[in-house]
């Protein structure tokens, strides 16, 4: 299969950050740090990648997404050779924003390369989403083991080899032609023509909702599970159900998906993350809590799938990388927001009360998008 490298680099690449989900926060924790600060670890590099997702999706338009993509690799590779090395909030830090620089230049590079693949472009992005997932799945599993076996030291080492792995598999990723000139505009001057579009702004919404579990599977679920007395192996496979539902979703999703003011995808899938983020902690059992993870794996797969194809479909190929940037901008918006609101809350009220507000939180965002969606769609 032509592309087969490309779906194997993004498989191998989030096998990497299946494991930092519960490494980082775990790693943080052993050395004293509170709650808002292992929140503040998690947001803070946030305020970086918003600006270089920006940059990233307008030099995939520029450069094509396979450098974006190889240079997005090289960097987890060393944020797992740091954190061996690191010890107390700053060096962890320091290792955190190394992440954030590679999640930035991942994701829009990856995004737009799959939707210029030959096929349906639902199909394409589907089975991107459902790679993704695998990888994230398995990195999380085997993370779990990994520390409860060999410490955090042996889990960072085995982050760089993956790192390298995935660098090795995009080398071999045919590469396309850049798909708008270097001789033109500045290349982030093309988002002001797309900020002025109602549907980018609804876009982003959907985005954030989508990433709000994703941003707690990479702070504060480990930490819930830790605190109901789960072992690392236990966590890791309850964390991994999550990107399980979010693989079944991705497949059997991608060719129903449709984008539009009528269907009502995204808020159903809205609706389903506020009930599994708000009913995860009512019940200490590995059976409901699986249960919920499958369900948010799920829906946030379904409303990614949503936003993917909703943006593809809205812009134009040479501008593709930026809107998709754009668009997942509510990704960045979501890490940046939802570790510091949850690293406030477990601190005043408990960790269990932060889920109830975050739940909340999501049932809100879902009736808001339910009902800007004909405003989003008017000019399109």
């Amino acid at each position: 299969m032509q592309h087969a490298p490309f779906f194997v680099a993004s498989a191998a690449w989030n096998f990497g950050l299946g494991m930092t989900w519960l490494a980082v926060p775990l790693y943080a924790q052993s050395q004293g740090l509170s709650n808002a600060q292992i929140g503040l670890l998690f947001a803070a590099p946030v305020l970086a990648q918003a600006p270089l997702n920006l940059v990233g999706g307008a030099y995939t338009d520029r450069i094509g997404g396979r450098r974006i993509m190889l240079g997005s690799c090289c960097v987890q590779v060393v944020a797992g050779l740091w954190f061996i090395l690191a010890q107390g909030f700053w060096m962890l830090m320091l290792g955190q924003v190394a992440l954030v620089l590679s999640r930035a230049a991942f994701w829009p590079a990856t995004w737009a390369m799959a939707s210029e693949l030959p096929g349906q472009r639902g199909v394409q992005l589907g089975r991107l989403n459902a790679v993704t997932n695998f990888g994230q799945i398995v990195g999380t599993v085997l993370c779990g083991f990994v520390l409860a076996t060999f410490g955090f030291m042996a889990t960072f080492a085995a982050l760089a080899v993956i790192g390298f792995v995935s660098l090795f598999a995009g080398a071999a990723t045919p590469a396309h032609a850049a798909r708008r000139s270097t001789a033109t505009r500045h290349p982030l001057a093309g988002y002001l023509p797309l900020l002025r579009r109602p549907i980018m702004v609804y876009t982003m919404l959907c985005a954030y909702l989508s990433a709000l579990p994703f941003s707690l599977t990479m702070s504060f679920y480990p930490l819930l599970l830790a605190q109901f007395g789960h072992a690392e192996g236990t966590s890791g496979m309850l964390l991994s159900l999550r990107a399980v539902g979010s693989i079944f979703a991705s497949l059997l999703a991608a060719r129903f998906v449709r984008s539009g003011p009528q269907t009502l995808w995204p808020v159903v899938c809205g609706v389903a993350v506020a009930a599994a983020v708000g009913l995860v902690p009512t019940v200490n059992h590995v059976a409901p809590i699986g249960f919920w993870m499958l369900v948010v794996g799920a829906a946030t797969a379904a409303m990614t799938l949503y936003f993917q194809i909703t943006i593809s479909e809205a812009s134009a190929s040479a501008e593709r990388g930026s809107a998709l940037a754009l668009g997942g901008l509510g990704w960045s918006v979501s890490h940046l927001s939802t570790p510091l609101l949850m690293g406030f809350l477990a601190d005043r009220y408990g960790i269990v009360a932060g889920f109830y507000v975050l739940g909340a939180f999501a049932l809100a965002g879902a009736l808001i998008i339910a009902l800007s969606r004909r405003w989003a769609f008017r000019t399109v």
